[in-house]
């Protein structure tokens, strides 16, 4: 019964674990659901992201690749323009090729300048007798190059940003100068603006070694970017493409488009603003928590709430179950003291100066009871009692008893009955039995009783109890002690009995296998 308890006590205790495991479960599956959605938001946001850097990478790099090829034109008919010789070179014929690159953007200026360095012609009103040999965009043609792309210049006409594309003029083998064109870094202001980027981004123009051509909003001045992520990662892998960076000029962290510009040593670039790109998605998570975050907090207090009361349940059912168990130990020992006394009374009965007949019936009416109580404390079955496990125990003891030669055919079944009833039905069992080892086999013959118990219906036993003995007949038998009291105890039973002479006697008990309805004291 011990571990009957321990099963009662653990059934509630798992059951309790199993609720609130359901609900932290529950609770992550929320966080986890939570977290996909608010990750898979983040991430169509990032890939939006990119997808504008690269898109806007594409739209500069194919801008760009016009601007080059309109300055190579012009660069061309410049060098058409001016001759064998710069003696023969008119100024209306550059002036005139000043209209050819009047379609680029901003300001766009053309210079000639011969094998010294020094300006021979030009469209730039604002034009001074200064010398350019110290500029990489003339000393790399005079070493041979044929057109040079120059990294980011400061004007030192005017202190503008601006950045060259110069052509090497030679007459047969001979350097005789070179054609360059100035463009302002304030070009790329018009392409900023026509693709409606958000705050912090930036389109640019690097050259493919690293140096900055061109950027807008403008920078600081020249950079050297050859040894960031741009050249040393992502250009030797793929011409174009995206990544995240902090950028070197102002440490602002962007996405980044980048594209070669076709035909040309340059890379185009787009950089949107991370801050600025995400903030929808930001505001969008912001609308939510404060929607979502009140629910959370509510779902999580309700739970809280839940698993207290499952925890306190599951308390008050372990201190049932341990007064259960306190009650049950109370029982064994009640039964087990009752037993015991009703020993001691049998020990005194037998001390007592009464006819041994007598002393010996009270004697077996007193181990039947003990049997049942023995059972009881034993099998730790206090509400309903197995008939078959205790029936044996008190024939047996009354064979004993008699000294009987007699074989004992048991065909009892498993029959719950109801405690009330336990008792009645072994006084009975011990009278019937009794009779037949007194009277059948008065004479010490052999022979055998047979003891049958088992179900009638779902209300109802049947015991019966049959001998091959001498037989009797019940009408003029002597009605003794033993008749009335198995009359008032088939009553207790809310039964009926009959004997049944045959080749012996049988006994035949109809019951009911539980008692009447009991009320409790007090109740209506």
């Amino acid at each position: 019964m011990a571990g009957y308890g321990a099963l009662k006590t653990a059934r509630p205790r798992g059951a309790s674990m199993a609720a609130i495991g359901l609900i932290l479960l529950f609770l992550l599956l929320f966080a986890g659901l939570s977290f996909f959605v608010f990750w898979q938001g983040y991430r169509d946001a990032y890939e939006q992201t990119e997808a504008k850097a690269a898109s806007s990478a594409h739209i500069v790099a194919t801008n760009v690749g016009w601007m080059v090829e309109t300055v190579r034109q012009a660069l061309r008919r410049i060098d058409e323009a001016v001759g064998p010789d710069f003696a023969n070179a008119e100024g209306t014929a550059i002036g005139d090729l000043g209209a050819t690159v009047s379609s680029l953007p901003g300001t766009v200026k053309i210079y000639v300048v011969d094998a010294k360095g020094d300006t021979r012609l030009s469209t730039d009103p604002e034009v001074q007798p200064i010398n350019i040999t110290d500029r990489e965009y003339f000393s790399e043609l005079a070493a041979g190059k044929a057109e040079y792309f120059s990294s980011l210049l400061v004007s030192r006409l005017n202190g503008e940003q601006i950045f060259v594309i110069s052509r090497r003029l030679e007459r047969d083998g001979a350097f005789l100068g070179a054609a360059i064109i100035s463009i302002e870094v304030a070009v790329l202001d018009e392409i900023w603006s026509s693709m409606d980027l958000v705050d912090n981004s930036t389109v640019g123009l690097l050259r493919d070694d690293g140096m900055l051509v061109a950027r807008y909003p403008l920078p600081d001045g020249p950079q050297d970017l050859s040894k960031f992520a741009l050249f040393t990662d992502y250009l030797p892998k793929a011409p174009s493409g995206t990544y995240e960076a902090s950028s070197p000029i102002d440490g602002v962290t962007r996405i980044v488009g980048y594209r070669r510009v076709e035909g040309a040593p340059l890379v185009a670039v787009a950089s949107m603003g991370k801050a600025a790109s995400f903030a929808p998605f930001w505001n969008g998570v912001g609308a939510t928590l404060l929607v979502a975050a009140p629910a959370a907090a509510g779902l999580a207090i309700v739970s809280l709430w839940i698993a207290q009361l499952l925890a306190r349940d599951a308390r008050r059912r372990r201190e049932l179950a341990n007064a259960l168990a306190a009650n049950q130990m109370l029982f064994r020992e009640i039964h087990h003291r009752v037993k015991n006394n009703l020993q001691a009374v049998h020990s005194l009965v037998r001390l007592q100066p009464i006819p041994d007949e007598a002393k010996r019936e009270m004697s077996q009416r007193i181990a039947a009871m003990v049997a049942v109580h023995e059972h009881i404390y034993r099998s730790d079955q206090y509400a309903e009692v197995d008939a078959a496990q205790y029936i044996p125990t008190i024939v047996e003891s009354l064979k004993t008893s008699y000294g009987s030669n007699v074989a004992i055919d048991y065909r009892v079944d498993s029959l719950i009955i109801d405690r009330d009833h336990a008792m009645p039905l072994g006084l009975i069992v011990n009278e019937v039995v009794s009779n037949a080892l007194k009277y059948a086999f008065a004479d010490g013959r052999e022979g055998e009783i047979q003891v049958e118990l088992g179900k009638l219906s779902e209300a109802q036993g049947r015991l019966i109890v049959r001998d091959n003995g001498t037989g009797f007949d019940p009408d003029t038998a002597t009605k003794g002690m033993g008749s009335r009291l198995i009359k008032g105890l088939a009553a207790q039973l809310s039964g009926t009995f009959d004997y049944v002479v045959a080749d012996g006697v049988s006994f035949e008990l109809t019951f009911a296998l539980a008692a009447p309805l009991r009320l409790e004291p007090g109740a209506a």
